[in-house]
């Protein structure tokens, strides 16, 4: 199987408990995976063939989590192209807000624009709707699991 590589984004914790819940469910099912704290993330560049599962939360205007920001820079300004990367997203937000899980759509743009291609559909979990992300995230893994084991 292929190592999928976990990046979370984080204002309150929430994001990197889905993070590290994501982590533990791959592990059980046989998964090589490896979860990445912001300090690790200083020059990291997602191997093409490996999975990239990324989680973040939204702030502000729909702005990335400090602890995510730096990486998304560093990947914008100085990333290669990434044609053979594959990737999934899970978002975290208000749909009360106008900028509903506008960080997430931001790395997708970001990573769509290295030329990285999505698997399966982006997750968006609505604080004003759930209060344990963690459980939506878990709902959606299988059908993840299923596309990206058909690359």
């Amino acid at each position: 199987m292929k190592k999928v590589n976990l990046v979370f984004g984080t204002v309150y914790g929430g994001a990197q408990y889905v993070a590290e819940t994501m982590q533990q469910l791959l592990a059980n099912s046989g998964y090589d995976v490896v979860l990445y704290s912001s300090d690790e993330l200083v020059d990291f560049v997602p191997p093409q063939d490996e999975l990239l599962l990324m989680i973040c939360s939204t702030t502000g205007q729909g702005d990335l989590p400090d602890d995510i920001l730096p990486w998304f820079l560093m990947m914008q300004s100085t990333a290669p192209y990434l044609p053979e990367l594959a990737f999934g997203i899970i978002g975290l937000g208000d749909s009360s807000y106008e900028t509903y899980c506008g960080a997430a759509e931001q790395l997708v743009a970001l990573f769509e624009d290295l030329g990285a291609k999505q698997v399966g559909e982006f997750l968006k979990i609505d604080a004003g709707e759930t209060m344990e992300p963690e459980v939506a995230a878990e709902a959606w893994l299988p059908s993840w699991c299923e596309r990206i084991n058909n690359l």
